[in-house]
């Protein structure tokens, strides 16, 4: 009896079967990009910064907001939308790859202690 009578639903509505198959398939999909994201940044915190991360992938990881940490770590705005790697910052500014990682992780220490601060009652 369910099977036939929700087939001979999508039969009498078909507008409003097909509306309710694809918003079931939406919510799959968004469903399961919010599993592995969740996953993937379990997996993925507090990892060590590495030249080929970008500044916004490192606050992520960490737990801090992209904007302060560019603004803390004197890192600039993005160019034409585009995210450059730390290894890509470092050579636009002519300077060692260890310096600009040295500058992210003081940074990224600088908004945790300060979001510890604000914790705390």
């Amino acid at each position: 009896m369910a099977k036939g009578a929700l087939f001979g639903v999508f039969r009498r509505h078909p507008l409003l079967g097909g509306a309710f198959a694809l918003s079931a398939l939406l919510a799959l999909f968004f469903a399961g990009r919010f599993v592995f994201q969740v996953i993937y940044w379990q997996a993925h915190a507090y990892e060590p910064v590495s030249a080929w991360m970008t500044p916004g992938y490192v606050a992520r990881s960490w737990g801090v907001d992209p904007k302060e940490l560019a603004r803390t770590a004197g890192l600039p705005p993005l160019k034409d939308g585009k995210r450059r790697t730390i290894e890509t910052l470092a050579a636009e500014r002519g300077v060692p790859v260890e310096t600009v990682i040295a500058e992210i992780e003081k940074a990224v220490e600088a908004l945790k202690a300060a979001s510890e601060q604000t914790e705390k009652p």
